[in-house]
Parts: C-alpha cells; sequence; structure tokens
C-alpha cells in the first residue's frame, strides 16, 4: 500500500511557496514519498499594520504552528528570523538547512548603490533594526537619508522604486535569490555596517514532537537536512536575541560566523547591535568564542554577547519587550 502524501504547512507568500517548494523537493528526494503543499494564511499575512505595531513576535508562524498541532499538516517551513526564541511545546525544529546569505541587499532607481543614493534619499524598509543602522550609518558618515516604513511582498515594495515613490528599498538578500529575482539587487550592504537579524537567511523546518512512531520517524527524516555549522550560528544568535528579552520586529541585529585558520573553523565570532530607529543611540559589540560543540555552548555565547550588551545600555533602546 502506497503511503499518503506528506502534507508541508506554508505561508502564501510568493517566497514562502518558493522556501518551501525546495524543501519539500529535499524530502521526497529522502524519503522517496510524495509531498503536497498546505496554503495557510497567518495573521502577519492580512494585517496591514506595520510590524513593529503588531508585536512582530510570531505573527508569520502562529497559525503554522496551530495546525501542526490539530494534525492539519506533518511539518511547516519558516523564515527562521520569524519563528520566536522560545520553544513551543508538542513542536521541534527538526533542521535547520545551510543558510542562504544573510546579508540585507538594496534595490535602488537608476542602479545606485548605497553611497551613489542622492542627498535626502527615501529609503523604504519595514524594520526597525535597517533603520536604526542604516540612519546611524548615515549620522556618523554626514549622510542625509530618509528612512520610510512599508509592507507588502516583494513586488510591492521594489514597486515603490519602480513608481519613483521612493529612491531604493532594503530587503533580505536569501529572499531575492530564492525566488529568482537577485539580479535587481543594485547593492549588498555590508554586514560591517548592518548587521542582519539573527536567524536571517536560514530556514526553520518544524514537526510534531509526540512520541508516536510517524512523527518520530519524520523528524528522524527531516534532520538530514540540518546543517551542523547554521545550526550552531543561528543558535548563537537566538540566544542573543531572547536574553535581550526581544521580539523579532525589535531593533536587534546579530550574526555568527565562523573564522578559519586556514581550511579549519577554530573560532566562532558573534555580533550583535540594537540601537534606536533614528539611528540617535547604538550599541553594538562583538565576542568571539571557541567553535560551539553543543546546543548549550551556542546558547552561552549568545547569553554572554547579551550581558555585554546589557550593561551598555541595550534595553533602553528597544521599542518592544518580549513578554
Amino acid at each position: 500500500m502506497t503511503e499518503r502524501a506528506l502534507r508541508l504547512g506554508t505561508r502564501r507568500s510568493k517566497l514562502a511557496m518558493a522556501q518551501s517548494g525546495h524543501v519539500a523537493e529535499e524530502v521526497r528526494r529522502l524519503t522517496g514519498r510524495d509531498v503536497e503543499l498546505v496554503e495557510i494564511t497567518t495573521y502577519g499575512d492580512v494585517s496591514r499594520e506595520h510590524l513593529a505595531q503588531i508585536g512582530g513576535t510570531g505573527v508569520f508562524v502562529a497559525a503554522l504552528r496551530d495546525a501542526l498541532l490539530r494534525g492539519d499538516v506533518d511539518f511547516a517551513v519558516h523564515s527562521l528570523k520569524d519563528l520566536p526564541t522560545t520553544p513551543h511545546e508538542g513542536l521541534t525544529l527538526a533542521a535547520t538547512p545551510k543558510r542562504e546569505d544573510p546579508r540585507d541587499a538594496l534595490v535602488a532607481r537608476d542602479g545606485l548603490t548605497f553611497h551613489e543614493l542622492p542627498d535626502g534619499a527615501r529609503i523604504g524598509t519595514g524594520s526597525p533594526r535597517r533603520m536604526a543602522q542604516l540612519n546611524a550609518y548615515a549620522r556618523s558618515h554626514g549622510l542625509r537619508i530618509e528612512t520610510v516604513p512599508i509592507r507588502g511582498n516583494v513586488d510591492t515594495r521594489i514597486g515603490y522604486v519602480r513608481s519613483g515613490e521612493l529612491d531604493a528599498v532594503v530587503l533580505a538578500a536569501a529572499g531575492l535569490h530564492r525566488i529568482g529575482r537577485i539580479d535587481e539587487v543594485t547593492d549588498f550592504l555590508s554586514v560591517d555596517f548592518v548587521l542582519p537579524a539573527p536567524g536571517q537567511g536560514a530556514l526553520a523546518i518544524e514537526c510534531r514532537a509526540g512520541a508516536d512512531g510517524h512523527d518520530t520517524a519524520l523528524a528522524a527524516a527531516l534532520g538530514q537536512l540540518d546543517d551542523p555549522h547554521t545550526r550552531a550560528a543561528v543558535t548563537a544568535e537566538r540566544s542573543l536575541l531572547a536574553a535581550l528579552e526581544a521580539g523579532c520586529s525589535a531593533p536587534v541585529g546579530a550574526l555568527a560566523d565562523l573564522l578559519a585558520d586556514g581550511q579549519v573553523a577554530t573560532e566562532m565570532r558573534l555580533r550583535g547591535v540594537v540601537g534606536t530607529p533614528d539611528g540617535s543611540a547604538l550599541v553594538q559589540l562583538s565576542t568571539t568564542g571557541p567553535v560551539p560543540t553543543s546546543h548549550g555552548d551556542a546558547i552561552a555565547l549568545g547569553r554572554e554577547l547579551a550581558s555585554e550588551m546589557l550593561a551598555k545600555g541595550a534595553a533602553g533602546l528597544m521599542g518592544e519587550r518580549a513578554l
């Protein structure tokens, strides 16, 4: 008897469908079973408010998690940066596949790079994190820019540039790559001046943590898609976010990367930033430690940096604190 198709829960957006479609192909290859996409609408998809207003934390994942727990779907694919840092009872993060480019990318009119933008350029972004760092950089380099809060899918956001309403928008490079639109990028923003969101560029594959054989077998199969280096890096980044008690839409950036001695990774560097959206105040620090050999090691690295940032006044710069 043929096993039924596995049901993969996904948001309906073009990006989510592209991400989930890629994962579905990998799961088919690993399990030999068909995988069907089940489209689910989340609160974050239908609300027209800015993410900072609706809380950000979990607004794109709650409906998917509810569907998992009800048994409507067998597993779900999320953008990891949308996933709350608190574990969800009954669910497990089965895999974090190899990370895409974590950087932010600029799509500007006339093919302009960031430093070629005109004086007073209007730059659209829905992220307080991006606003904080772009404005801080502009302040420190004598540039005049205006960051404009926007929402919408990739087409909508890039449309603001094409129509002339904005000079540029900032989007995640990974998302543009996954939907085949990376050629529209006019500049990649160096992580030396704009740190990405914790987990940016990485996917999260989540399934039930039930005791029955089906759930256990599926979690084991999905676990084959896990990339240990990605898992360690995003665990450190999300640990920093959690220790700051900040939500997904708080102005927090973080990036963990491996420092190599020749071909061998010897250390992990974790960089973090918190700032006010206008860029007038910024706390940016980094720490370096041995490459984590366990989940606990990665968590400890994040907590260590968060403690240093809080000592420098990071808590007072965050408009949203997670409950």
